[in-house]
């Protein structure tokens, strides 16, 4: 019989878990150190997974309760999501003062995903060792 059809689903390695949105969470006010791409991008995809199920919580109207409650959410994941930008950015060898950036219309938000798409510097770097070689 074929090999992939005898593993269970749930004998699979988690690769999407919610114990990466919850470390950036806990490293709320972190500037130091390196996140790697999964971090960066598991919490990215949590936070726009979480704006969504409020936004349609909320009726998903303009001016409705969706935007008072993705409102609140957006302020309370604020300092970690610039934290985890900023750590992101120390591991491909950038200033966290890139994150910067994201004030600027479009080219920013371009540079910013440019920059978080890069795989990590290898070795350690003048921000620490990098985050792949460490035990989550």
């Amino acid at each position: 019989m074929l090999s992939f059809l005898q593993t269970h689903p749930f004998d699979m390695p988690r690769e999407i878990s919610m114990q990466w949105y919850l470390k950036a969470l806990k490293q709320y006010a972190d500037f130091k150190g390196r996140a790697q791409r999964k971090e960066y991008w598991m919490f990215t995809l949590f936070n726009l997974i979480i704006m969504v199920v409020l936004q349609l919580i909320g009726g998903g109207g303009e001016g409705g309760t969706g935007d008072v409650l993705s409102g609140i959410y957006s302020l309370a994941v604020l300092l970690p999501s610039i934290g985890v930008t900023v750590r992101r950015l120390h591991d491909i060898g950038k200033s966290g003062w890139w994150a910067l950036l994201m004030i600027v219309p479009l080219i920013g938000a371009l540079v910013l995903i440019y920059f978080a798409v890069q795989d990590s510097q290898e070795g350690s770097n003048e921000y620490g060792p990098n985050p792949k070689a460490l035990p989550v």
